[in-house]
């Protein structure tokens, strides 16, 4: 089973604007096959996946129904530096709506930024939402660099290399991603993601870290 999905950056966004689709020739936000979005802030540092639907800051369009359906939040990435320093591996912190008892994915749906997954991580209201951590790399005198062990599936060293852990569980990786040669990169995920978010949280990686790097 495959699934084939396509990013593409907006070029005329204040801030880092991926949309994404589920057909490679049809990249418009209004097409049909658009399913989401990343959105970064000013620095690179914080990026908000959205799922489809309607940006709650701008005028409603209710549906056949008569309702406004607003979009998900999906997931939330932090980058920041870590105690090494600039030379050190990036540290990131993703954050997805929790699972409910049938394996469900809780909707957040905010209308306000006040409801964001960012903002209610900000406030410590960690209630419907897992924290997970990339995996903290080790320095190999070898080849001079931190490394990870990705059971063959990533063959390059790479800044944007990154497993995806939960800290009750550092052997469970949730996600993998890496280089295997200069412009090709290989993703794997398994539960709770699913692959919008995978994809999503890989994209975040490519975009420049101004704070971090």
């Amino acid at each position: 089973y495959q699934r084939r999905v396509r990013g593409r950056r907006r070029k005329k966004s204040s801030t880092s604007n991926y949309l994404i689709s589920a057909d490679p020739t049809d990249l418009s936000r209004d097409g049909d096959s658009y399913v989401g979005k990343v959105r970064s802030n000013l620095v690179g540092t914080k990026f908000t996946i959205y799922g489809s639907g309607l940006n709650p800051i701008k005028p409603p369009k209710a549906g056949p129904d008569g309702t406004v359906t607003y979009r998900e939040e999906l997931a939330a990435v932090v980058y920041s530096t870590n105690v090494l320093g600039f030379k050190g591996p990036r540290k990131m912190t993703v954050l997805i709506p929790g699972m409910m008892g049938d394996h469900e994915r809780v909707e957040i749906r905010p209308e306000i930024e006040h409801q964001s997954i960012l903002e209610r991580h900000k406030r410590g209201e960690t209630a419907n939402l897992l924290e997970l951590h990339n995996k903290t790399p080790v320095w190999n005198d070898e080849t001079q660099s931190y490394v990870l062990n990705f059971h063959g599936r990533v063959t390059q060293a790479s800044v944007k290399n990154f497993q995806i852990v939960h800290d009750n569980d550092p052997d469970y990786i949730i996600m993998q991603f890496g280089r295997v040669s200069d412009e090709v990169f290989t993703m794997d995920f398994r539960y709770p993601l699913c692959a919008l978010q995978a994809f999503a949280i890989a994209l975040s990686s490519f975009d420049g870290k101004i704070a971090c790097e």
